[in-house]
């Protein structure tokens, strides 16, 4: 009897395996599945790590297999608040209920609600609303070159708007314009004139330009924390010396925080380090809540007001369901303290991670929880290994330019949270040693 019952349990135990065994393949074959039939019908413009996601909640994402993962790139800092913030998502449900789109044929009841509350919550006179973070960068554009003709009285065929080496403003063909990215800007041609290029994080090279076309420059754009080019961090005080010098020569300074913004390096804006106030601030990516885009351009009357009706729109820019997100998206940050939680979990991630001995790491920096990991190849190794272990080990980053891999993970996390991740990035490294 007794023998008959053990197997039994013998059994029982190869069913179970082989029922378990079973269950991996069919979601292993799924999640395998949806990455074949987005390689056949979607374009090929992305290269993603072979994760399929189907849900997230805070600071965690779950494949279609229902493996959880430590979410550290928060969608390029579009996910600030968190996936899926319940306060957010019925902000968009109670508006979807009521009206969803207008276009800006007509007023709505919501768009009006959001402009003065963005008007309170950063100080300035008004807000331009438009949709991607590319689009931002277009309005600022245009906002800063009708200055330029209006106000500076430089001819049309003249202006010029002044951007850094490095930088990434979008992928508009005008964006791709002032990158020095040829992956970014090869073959698109002909490109948008009237843009000078400058190495980043040098006042010397910004106020020899100024001098030598001063009086055809409506602008400077700016990012104030690089973060495709590796989340490169300037030297204290640049942003106050651009901004010294851009109003010494009459332009404007623009302040690409489509990234930096809404909290992410600890502070609500990343140029409040430097205790200025940008003429232009663009806003994008956080604005929504992770849950659609919304973006736009903060200015005051003087710059924002030379543009009329007709001059330039969007009909998505500023429809009823951004709007009340995009007020709940800001609230969220405030009510919850997420400026005072990135700078204290970024502190405590660069200690832990600049403690951290490995062979692959050769810095770490960063401002708030906008940080990156630069690396080198080793053992034939290099960043993208390294992410793909990270996946298996249940966390989630990118890396950029190859050798930098950055970890922004939504703005929520906890101390806790934070240190498993780290201890989870660190095992990753090891392994690969």
């Amino acid at each position: 009897m007794v023998e008959k019952t053990k197997s039994a349990k013998s059994c029982a135990k190869k069913s179970c395996a082989k029922t378990a065994a079973k269950k991996e393949k069919t979601v292993k074959t799924l999640s395998k599945k949806y990455m074949e039939m987005e390689s056949k019908y979607g374009a090929k413009n992305y290269h993603p790590l072979p994760v399929v996601l189907e849900k997230g909640k805070g600071i965690f994402v779950w494949d279609v297999e229902g493996k959880k993962y430590y979410d550290f790139l928060s969608s390029y800092s579009a996910v600030n608040q968190g996936h899926c913030h319940p306060r957010i998502v019925k902000a968009l449900k109670d508006q979807a209920s009521k009206l969803c789109l207008t276009s800006r044929a007509f007023y709505n009841d919501s768009l009006c609600k959001f402009e003065k509350y963005i008007h309170g919550y950063f100080g300035y006179d008004r807000f331009l609303p438009m949709n991607t973070g590319a689009e931002g960068v277009e309005t600022a554009i245009k906002l800063a070159r009708r200055w330029g003709a209006v106000k500076k009285g430089i001819p049309n065929d003249k202006i010029k708007v002044i951007c850094c080496d490095g930088n990434f403003h979008g992928r508009t063909v005008t964006t791709i314009t002032l990158s020095d990215d040829p992956s970014s800007y090869d073959n698109y041609g002909p490109l948008t004139p009237g843009f000078i290029h400058i190495p980043y994080d040098d006042t010397a090279a910004l106020e020899k330009a100024l001098k030598k076309y001063g009086k055809e420059v409506c602008g400077f754009l700016v990012e104030p924390i690089q973060g495709e080019a590796g989340i490169k961090v300037p030297h204290d005080g640049y942003l106050k010396e651009c901004y010294d010098l851009c109003h010494k020569y009459n332009a404007l300074l623009i302040a690409d925080e489509v990234q930096t913004g809404i909290a992410r390096t600890g502070r609500l804006l990343c140029s409040q380090w430097d205790n200025i106030r940008p003429d232009i601030v663009i806003l994008g990516k956080a604005l929504g809540g992770g849950v659609l885009p919304v973006s736009g351009c903060l200015a005051d009357d003087d710059i924002i007001l030379n543009i009329k009706p007709g001059e330039h729109g969007s009909t998505f820019g500023g429809f009823p369901l951004a709007a009340a997100v995009a007020v709940e998206a800001l609230q969220v940050v405030k009510d919850e303290k997420l400026t005072q939680n990135a700078e204290k979990m970024g502190k405590i991630f660069r200690e832990e991670m600049g403690k951290f001995k490995s062979p692959f790491i050769v810095g770490v920096r960063g401002r708030g929880l906008l940080n990156a990991v630069i690396t080198q190849p080793h053992n034939g190794k290099e960043a993208w290994d390294i992410c793909v272990e990270m996946m298996n080990n249940g966390l989630l980053a990118k890396p950029t330019h190859k050798h930098i891999i950055r970890f922004a993970p939504p703005l929520v996390i906890n101390e806790a949270e934070l240190r498993k991740a780290i201890d989870i990035i660190k095992k990753s490294f090891k392994a690969l040693e």
